[in-house]
């Protein structure tokens, strides 16, 4: 008997995914738990296993096909086996959607050529293109029987030309890359930011880092991101406007929960899981679920529900030794996000003593809307407290 293989709900607010590439082609044998192809939402790519041995019969949503969860994307089943029931059934239920995603700059095809050659254009056009070196041949006409009008040939000099480069590689803007963008973009339109630029001095923190982790496993031991994340909850407890999220334009909520963001790197984007309620947990608890996320995000196995619900993120850049000072992009809905930069040995003044110290970049953006610079400065403030008397975090 045939099995369907149907868009999975990877999440408790998914109603809709895009098909990303097949691992396996019509007519090949799959067996029960192999990956079978790749599913992309707005934050995450996962892989689906196929749920039966057999051969793949029919691949029902091809790559950049856009399906509601339960939406029909295969079917496996034994050679010969009629399938035909099924497909219509599914098609007649509406389960079959496969209409494809726009790609994002697509070239008008050509249009119809009459009788004789000649292509039908408006004098107009005829002479906007012409004025502009366009060969309207190229042109696709949406007037009478083809006929390219004014608004056809404006409509082509409005898409961006075609980069004809020489390149190493060619990357599809699609699945997490898009994701990534078009939330970007409208995170930098929508909301006014601001960037505030400090130094900590690292030294107490990185002591109490060396005491925690001298008796524990390789695999449990602290990093400073752990101890951050950690120091950024109890910070917010003491200035919960900053965690807040502008709904609308009609009303600003200061959040209950506290749960901090961690982007992690990955080689084609990156994901921010959200450590629920940091400030309510063990540092070795935040420890482990960090460690965790990074683990699974880079098997593509986080569950989307884990990427939500965030009300301040934390991203990191420190490891990579090259930067001090950026300027992060909100992740929205939130209100604000910290960037930590790298550390440097320093000359800074102490009781009037010129002694070197670990400094640590710390940029903190938030949203103008929401937060003033005042409270910002303020949180910062306490957030550099605490990391200068970390053992302060835990009391």
């Amino acid at each position: 008997m045939a099995t369907q293989v149907n868009m999975p709900k990877l999440g408790l607010s998914m109603k809709e995914g895009i098909v990303g590439k097949w691992f396996k082609k019509e007519g090949e044998t799959v067996k029960q738990g192999e990956a079978l192809l790749e599913i992309m939402t707005d934050k995450i790519t996962n892989k689906v296993d196929a749920p039966a041995d057999g051969i793949l019969l029919k691949i029902a949503a091809d790559k950049k096909a856009k399906l509601p969860v339960g939406g029909l994307l295969g079917v496996i089943g034994q050679a010969g086996e009629d399938i035909g029931a099924l497909l219509k059934a599914a098609a007649v239920s509406g389960a079959k959607t496969a209409a494809p995603v726009a790609a994002a700059a697509v070239q008008p095809a050509a249009v119809k050529v009459a009788a004789g050659g000649r292509v039908k254009i408006s004098p107009i056009a005829r002479k906007l293109a012409e004025e502009n070196g366009i060969d309207y041949s190229l042109i696709a006409g949406t007037g009478p029987e083809g006929r390219i009008t004014r608004e056809d040939v404006e409509q082509f000099m409005s898409q961006p030309p075609a980069d004809e480069r020489p390149a190493l590689e060619i990357i599809a803007y699609e699945g997490m890359r898009r994701a990534i963008g078009d939330n970007m973009a409208n995170s930098w339109a929508v909301a006014p930011k601001v960037t505030q630029h400090v130094s900590v001095d690292l030294s107490a923190l990185q002591s109490l880092r060396a005491t925690i982790n001298s008796d524990v496993k390789d695999t449990e031991k602290i990093s400073v991101t752990d101890i951050l994340v950690k120091a950024v909850a109890r910070a917010l407890e003491r200035h919960p406007r900053i965690n807040t999220t502008l709904c609308g334009d009609e009303e600003i909520k200061v959040l209950s929960e506290i749960n901090i963001g961690v982007a992690i790197a990955l080689p084609e984007g990156l994901v921010v899981p959200v450590v629920k309620q940091a400030n309510q947990k063990a540092l070795a608890e935040v420890s482990k679920e960090v460690k965790d996320f990074a683990k699974r995000a880079k098997k593509n196995k986080l569950e989307p529900d884990e990427m939500n619900g965030g009300t301040f993120t934390v991203t990191n850049l420190g490891g990579y030794g090259s930067v001090d000072y950026f300027t992060p992009i909100i992740n929205q809905p939130e209100s604000a996000i910290l960037g930590v930069g790298r550390t440097v040995e320093k000359p800074v003044v102490i009781g009037g003593q010129i002694v070197i110290r670990p400094m640590l970049a710390l940029s903190l953006a938030f949203d103008h809307r929401v937060i003033d610079g005042a409270p910002a400065a303020a949180f910062l403030s306490t957030l550099l407290k605490l990391i200068e008397q970390p053992h302060k975090i835990f009391i």
